[in-house]
């Protein structure tokens, strides 16, 4: 008995050990497929390495207006345009001098006399001949030409051209000039506005700093029974509002910063920004700019050209009333056997010389017509060139006093910045001593972050105004 519980619990040992083997081996294996699992507190694989923001790009004034010009579809317009008109001038004056061509030609045509009815003629040997044409707006049967041929059109409407011509360069000249101070309104315009909207989330963010402590304060003070629970519901109140307006903050930002993307990089996403000076440049003296004003506007240069231009076109006009000359000259060979010499020996190199004379006699008033039309056009040519000297007066006078004024203001302004925001430190320690109710705190917050908003305004103000008045002159 003692011998069967023995083989027995020796069997069970046997079978225990065979299987908890088994297990060990099975659980190898299914580590072996599985992948291995992280050990807390132990590091197996580097961490994704995660890529960095490139660095924003400062761009200053001039450097944002040199990228604008290489990248802005209208004023690459009028810089073709400028260019075009240069050539036009020059073809105008080429217009001018002898033309010069080489003339290759062979002709044939129907060559023999036909059946000749008249027996007398017929008895003829000369009249069966094959060398003289039956169709004879030819010379010859075969008539090879291969001349050098020099033309030249003398008049008064050539020189006319070559004046109107160098009239439109100005005037496309002027009109670059335009598109170019047009380029750099729209870009100081957008640029201005990156960086105040950059100072605007600024302020944002120092206003929902302050508001988010203003919670916490009145959270304190309900906590030690100094002040009711709605002193926390307005301060919370006010932190979700200036949470809003940073939102809203760094949106503008953002949008203002694609806005001058556009016409800065090939990818408006680019990240950059934008260098303000810290100090403000002074107003110019009156008398520089009257003076700079007078030696350089595009708008009255390009009006004064084309006033100019309106005159030649009735200079223009009335030339066709005139006559032309024309003068030709060729050399070369126009004859029936394409070589120097013919076939009894002679040249076949010769020259001829023509001189037309064009007199104009009856075109059913049409000269007359083109007259009035160019008289007409001059006319307004004329009220532009007054209205532009009245519009460059008056907005001289408009943007020096605006100017002046946004540049006495800003001492103004930074002052009111200073006294908010020390009106709002003591608002906040006479609620902490509970002498001031959270209206007050409320109001003397909402008193800061309008006064640094005005400052902020204040500023764009001023820069777009000198930047206005420097393109008025000529000096940005």
């Amino acid at each position: 008995m003692e011998y069967m519980l023995l083989v027995r619990a020796t069997s069970g040992t046997l079978f225990s050990r065979a299987l908890v083997a088994l297990c060990a081996l099975l659980a190898g294996a299914a580590a072996v497929a599985q992948p291995p699992q992280a050990v807390p507190g132990l590091t197996t694989q580097q961490p994704p390495v995660t890529p960095q923001a490139s660095p924003a790009e400062p761009i200053t004034l001039d450097e944002a207006l040199a990228r604008a010009r290489a990248n802005e579809p209208a004023f690459a317009t009028a810089v073709a345009a400028a260019k075009n008109a240069g050539l036009d001038q020059a073809i105008a004056r080429a217009a001018l001098l002898p033309s010069v061509e080489a003339h290759n030609q062979f002709l044939y045509t129907q060559g023999g006399a036909g059946f000749i009815t008249n027996p007398v003629k017929a008895a003829d040997p000369s009249l069966a001949s094959t060398s003289a044409p039956r169709f004879i707006a030819n010379n010859a049967v075969h008539e090879y030409v291969d001349q050098a041929s020099a033309t030249e059109t003398i008049g008064p409407q050539q020189f006319n051209a070559v004046s109107k011509a160098s009239a439109s360069l100005a005037v496309a000249t002027a009109e670059l000039e335009i598109a170019r101070r047009g380029l750099v309104v729209t870009v100081a315009g957008l640029y201005f506005a990156a960086a105040t909207a950059d100072s605007r989330v600024a302020v944002a963010q120092r206003a929902a700093d302050e508001a988010a402590n203003l919670t916490k304060l009145t959270g304190q003070r309900e906590s030690a029974r100094e002040a009711a629970r709605a002193d926390v519901v307005k301060a919370q109140l006010l932190q979700q509002q200036r949470e809003r307006d940073l939102s809203d903050a760094k949106l503008a930002a953002e949008k203002a910063r694609l806005d001058l993307g556009v016409l800065l990089f090939s990818d408006p996403r680019t990240p950059y920004s934008v260098v303000v000076p810290e100090n403000v440049a002074p107003v110019p003296a009156r008398a520089d700019v009257e003076a700079a004003l007078a030696k350089n506007n595009p708008e009255l240069r390009s009006a004064l050209a084309n006033s100019h231009l309106a005159d030649l076109n009735v200079t223009a006009a009335w030339l066709g009333y005139f006559p032309s000359l024309s003068l030709n000259y060729s050399y070369g060979i126009d004859a029936a056997q394409f070589g120097l010499y013919n076939d009894i020996g002679n040249r076949n190199l010769g020259y001829s010389a023509s001189a037309t004379l064009d007199i104009p006699i009856w075109d059913w008033f049409t000269t007359r017509d083109k007259v009035r039309q160019s008289e007409n056009s001059r006319v307004a040519a004329r009220a532009i060139v007054t209205n532009t000297q009245r519009k460059t007066i008056a907005e001289l006078e408009e943007f020096y006093a605006e100017a002046t004024a946004a540049h006495d203001q800003l001492d103004s302004l930074n002052l009111s910045v200073s006294t908010a925001a020390e009106s709002l430190r003591l608002t906040r320690l006479r609620y902490s001593a509970g002498e001031a109710t959270i209206l007050e705190v409320v109001d003397a917050e909402n008193s800061l972050t309008t006064t640094e908003t005005a400052r902020e305004d204040g500023l764009v103000r001023y820069e777009t105004a000198l930047a206005n008045l420097q393109l008025l002159t000529g000096a940005l």
